[in-house]
């Protein structure tokens, strides 16, 4: 019997592996939580299977997503960082990401984890959306509007609504495969 998955990542073999085993399910860890913001801060723009193939690449780039070691770059990593061909090479989401690695620390500091402070805008508890065809899926709520807005008073960048609820989706924060999804009851 045939497996349905949601529509956005048939075809591709990484794209479905992302999408049976990570996507949507929740995280709760601060270091993960850190590598989908970066890496969703580095899809803006961009289609999330150009960010998924070059994951690895990035995990190298940025000390494996160490929030602790991306604070203190200075500019001779990123120049090597503007340099390197396996991830993308933008010179304001290097900076961003940075900055946000900054960010990051401070909120874990006022709440005392990342984990915490995003996950209660949810209540801690993921929304489950019912979307019969992920083309139905919103790229912004009005709850992504406002973490976006409170995480950009933090000093956070590349933070826009789409990232941010891109953000929510791909941690589990919400549940948006598609009802008739594998997925779907499991995470």
């Amino acid at each position: 019997m045939e497996k349905h998955r949601c529509g956005w990542c048939l075809g591709d073999s990484l794209y479905e592996a992302y999408h049976d085993e990570e996507w949507g399910v929740p995280v709760k860890d601060d270091h993960t939580l850190f590598e989908f913001l970066v890496l969703e801060t580095f899809q803006a723009g961009l289609s999330w299977i150009t960010v998924l193939r070059k994951r690895e690449n990035f995990r190298k780039a940025f000390d494996n997503f160490d929030f602790k070691t991306i604070a203190k770059y200075q500019q001779a990593k990123i120049d090597a960082l503007l340099l390197d061909a396996g991830i993308i090479r933008n010179k304001l989401k290097v900076h961003a990401t940075i900055s946000n690695a900054i960010a990051f620390m401070q909120v874990q500091e006022e709440f005392g984890s990342f984990s915490t402070y995003i996950w209660n805008y949810v209540n801690h508890k993921p929304i489950k959306n019912k979307w019969e065809n992920y083309k139905d899926c919103p790229a912004t709520t009005p709850l992504s509007d406002q973490i976006s807005k409170d995480l950009k008073k933090r000093g956070f960048k590349f933070v826009g609504s789409t990232v941010i609820y891109a953000f929510m989706q791909a941690t589990g924060m919400l549940n948006d495969h598609e009802i008739s999804c594998i997925r779907y009851h499991e995470v």
